[in-house]
């Protein structure tokens, strides 16, 4: 409308782009993350945790409540959002850098106590906001900038698994998804919506892993990242539903 009086957040969500690089699968991820609590009618109650990766530049995208953090601190910190807003959807929303990394002990002891959030980690295989270094995803013969002959199995151990990570802990819901192709990123909805609905409810822990593409630090098209996940990436990390309290 002509009219129309713009404050000055609304002027900066209208003006700034993501600043995602071409082919990142933030911006789908994103998406289907508020897709969902838009559809659940939680948008408007609902917090958001990013620490410093290339998940916080949806702070300045989005038009709900979020808050930033140091690097790997965001689940700590969700942890403490919702204990102390115990009726707001409260999600962490990370890299698997920070979640497996600098981050592993707040990952581990969010499910050992079976805290009551939702989590929804990127999994590119890199740290992506700072150059492209070896991630704890990052796949055994993977170059990157600091395995510049590949990820090797004596020198950088193993690809850390969240789903054996996990396995034997108690906590709500444990997924995987993709970003590969329409029909998973369809199926990788329904996940997070999942993990939403298991978090209201009040059942604990809800994990949502999602396979995602890096074009600019695979150095790839973006159409060979989607069949880079498909054709390699799938083979290490499987996806599909991993934990569901009361499911056997």
């Amino acid at each position: 409308m002509a009219d129309k009086i713009f404050t000055a957040p609304e002027m900066l969500r209208m003006s700034d782009p993501t600043g995602f690089c071409p082919g990142c699968g933030h911006g789908t991820a994103g998406r289907l993350q508020f897709e969902v609590l838009d559809e659940m009618g939680l948008l408007e109650d609902s917090i958001t945790v990013y620490d410093v990766a290339c998940d916080s530049l949806y702070m300045w995208a989005i038009d709900t409540d979020c808050v930033g953090v140091a690097h790997g601190r965001a689940i700590a910190a969700a942890c403490g959002v919702k204990r102390t807003r115990p009726n707001n959807p409260v999600c962490a929303y990370v890299g698997d850098g920070a979640t497996y990394s600098i981050g592993i002990q707040h990952t581990i002891w969010a499910a050992a106590r079976n805290e009551n959030i939702t989590v929804i980690v990127i999994n590119n295989g890199v740290f992506g906001m700072t150059g492209g270094q070896m991630a704890p995803t990052t796949l055994l013969g993977q170059k990157t900038i600091t395995t510049p002959a590949g990820r090797s199995r004596e020198m950088n151990g193993q690809p850390l698994d969240v789903v054996k990570l996990f396995t034997g802990m108690d906590i709500a819901y444990l997924a995987r998804g993709s970003l590969d192709s329409v029909a998973s990123i369809n199926k990788t909805k329904k996940y997070i919506r999942k993990a939403f609905e298991k978090q209201m409810n009040g059942e604990g822990l809800s994990f949502v892993e999602i396979l995602s593409p890096c074009p600019t630090n695979w150095g790839l098209s973006p159409q060979d990242s989607l069949k880079r996940i498909r054709e390699v990436v799938e083979d290490v990390y499987p996806l599909g539903e991993f934990i569901e309290r009361g499911v056997k």
